[in-house]
């Protein structure tokens, strides 16, 4: 008897127990296609555009079901390119992109779930978030900015809001892109050497790389403490680009074919509408 096929959501599903990122391969496959060349057909050939179509017809008819994608990782682990190589493949009349950045003083003055609630998705859309709320649980970790016990209590309201999201239809998909230290610095200084990247460069990325190892300590505490079955964390091997986009296009093919949105059925007169078509009409 054969074994089932596992799900890339199994394989990439964070694992039980104290996170150590030390312990995930940055530059890991698992279950590829086979390379990057067929990476990219597979990506090309994905029903993801389909899926995403039933999802937002289905809201169209009253239906209440909605996808977040969370994107987290440390600068130059390819947030950006996920949403220019996966979330292309989706129509942009039912995607919403937020890139979340240093709070506003207008964001700073309220509560830090504040501006993520206005950016949430409405009913069959795919919500995509580059940076998150999770901002706000690892640079005031990092770098002091509040008491243990206030980064700790974050963690705490982060489960309970994402538990009643998922509550009310949307289904949260949370990618971490794991990237080593060398794979940093090997696309940084790629970014200084092309003229057309380097507006992308700041300074304050290497003063932030400094803190390498307290980052990855506050992402592996993030992974422990906000993994839950309501809003999975998936650790995404992404020394790879072209690993790291069809992993996460296939995350969320998985979720889509999970939730199977459909056409709404309408009861439509057939025979009299296509009577009105006739012409001169």
């Amino acid at each position: 008897m054969g074994t089932e096929q596992k799900s890339l959501r199994d394989a990439l599903r964070v694992r039980p127990g104290a996170v150590n990122l030390a312990g995930y391969d940055t530059a890991a496959t698992p279950l590829s296609p086979g390379g990057k060349d067929k990476a990219l057909r597979a990506m090309a050939a994905s029903p993801l555009a389909e899926l995403q179509e039933r999802l937002y017809a289905e809201a169209t008819a009253g239906g209440r079901r909605s996808v977040l994608l969370v994107l987290q990782g440390t600068d130059t682990a390819g947030k950006g390119g996920v949403v220019n190589h996966v979330v292309e493949l989706l129509s942009p009349e039912g995607v919403r992109v937020t890139a979340f950045k240093v709070p506003t003083p207008e964001e700073a003055a309220h509560h830090f779930l504040w501006r993520i609630r206005k950016a949430l998705p409405s009913p069959g859309v795919v919500g995509v978030f580059d940076r998150s709320h999770y901002e706000d649980v690892l640079v005031p970790r990092v770098h002091e900015l509040v008491p243990e016990s206030e980064w700790r209590r974050r963690y705490e309201e982060i489960n309970a809001f994402e538990a009643d999201l998922a509550a009310k239809g949307t289904t949260v998909v949370k990618c971490f892109l794991h990237i080593s230290h060398a794979t940093q610095r090997e696309r940084l200084l790629a970014r200084l050497a092309d003229p057309t990247k380097q507006w992308k460069f700041q300074e304050a990325d290497l003063d932030e790389r400094a803190y390498w190892s307290d980052y990855q300590a506050a992402y592996s505490g993030m992974l422990d403490a906000c993994d839950s079955d309501a809003a999975p964390w998936y650790v995404v091997p992404s020394d790879r680009k072209w690993y790291r986009n069809w992993a996460i296009g296939e995350l969320l093919r998985e979720t889509l074919v999970e939730l199977d949105p459909q056409y709404p059925k309408l009861d439509l007169d057939l025979p009299r509408l296509r009577l009105r078509l006739r012409p001169p009409y």
